[in-house]
């Protein structure tokens, strides 16, 4: 098992924004999990939300290559249908280049309508946009000659995206979903999959099966490190500490609880979906989520600091990979 940060960083306090921190915070955060041995950093991408949110991701992440070793460094997710997709591969291959190859690129269609009003999108256009842009993309990073594209959003003539990337044919490619049709599509389409912190254990199981079988129909070869699975951490060292994490996990289910693709747990109390309790706890939780095929899981610390990072590595992750012990002492 591997462990990895998903989340990123905000400008001010937010009240029900729960996946974010200051950005001073957050860069030491980041720095500290390079070196206690996390394999990723996914970093969230939101624009014209009035929560000072990350809106400039890749330009975080660029910073964040220049403070860091061996993390590697994604996007959760570039909205493609925001943005002009030629400019995108630009400047991810740039990334790419900057972080020594350690990029990943994880796109999503975009899942707030306020912010597709914000940028005059109807959000009905998501799908074809994104097609469109992910195409654009693909074409730009493996084409060997300059190349034209004429579609329905985007016109380019004579194209040539200059850098290429480090990592050939291209950085690993990412899709955020949660859907069958959704997952279908990581698999058929090459995409490694990115799965949400609300979701069971039981359907995190549920989810990985089908992306296998999926990989397996299209003739891919399946690596249980293609899917990340995102989890809420609210570890305890008291009882006295665990009426607030469960109030805590109210607050966040109850600002994001719509974006769940199944059936929410009826009480916090019966959830299974956050590493919420006691080390032991945590440790029993992620167990059952190894048995079910999850084995790259990335944590969303709604009180994230250094020394949560620091406990989580020396009371946890020796558990799963014990080379990483000392780091933590």
């Amino acid at each position: 098992m591997q462990f990895g940060l998903f989340g990123g960083a905000r400008t001010r306090r937010s009240v029900g924004i729960e996946d974010s921190q200051g950005y001073q915070s957050f860069i030491d955060y980041v720095m500290e999990a390079d070196r206690l041995g996390f394999r990723h950093m996914f970093m969230v991408e939101h624009h014209s939300t009035g929560q000072g949110q990350v809106s400039a991701s890749m330009t975080l992440l660029a910073y964040l290559a220049a403070k860091t070793q061996t993390i590697r460094l994604g996007t959760a997710v570039v909205v493609l249908p925001w943005h002009n997709p030629v400019l995108v591969a630009e400047q991810a291959a740039t990334l790419d280049l900057l972080s020594g190859g350690r990029f990943d690129f994880g796109v999503g269609k975009g899942y707030r309508k306020p912010e597709f009003d914000a940028f005059c999108i109807p959000i009905e256009e998501a799908t074809e946009r994104f097609d469109e842009a992910i195409e654009v993309i693909r074409k730009a990073w493996t084409s060997e000659e300059r190349f034209s594209h004429h579609g329905k959003r985007w016109h380019y003539e004579n194209m040539l995206v200059e850098p290429a990337p480090l990592q050939r044919p291209h950085p690993p490619l990412w899709l955020a979903a949660g859907s069958a049709d959704s997952i279908r599509r990581a698999a058929r389409e090459g995409f490694c999959l990115l799965l949400d912190q609300l979701a069971s254990v039981e359907q995190i199981g549920e989810r990985i099966a089908l992306y296998k079988a999926e990989c397996e129909k299209a003739g891919r070869e399946y690596r249980p490190t293609m899917v990340g699975t995102a989890r809420a951490l609210q570890m305890i060292h008291s009882e006295e500490e665990r009426a607030a994490a469960y109030e805590t996990r109210r607050r966040v289910v109850g600002v994001i609880g719509d974006l769940a693709r199944g059936k929410l747990a009826d009480r916090v109390e019966e959830d299974t979906a956050p590493l919420l309790g006691m080390p032991a706890e945590i440790v029993a939780r992620l167990r059952q989520l190894e048995a079910v095929g999850a084995s790259n899981i990335l944590l969303v610390d709604p009180n994230a600091s250094v020394e949560n990072l620091r406990a989580f590595a020396r009371e946890v992750m020796p558990e799963f990979a014990p080379a990483l012990k000392a780091a933590a002492e």
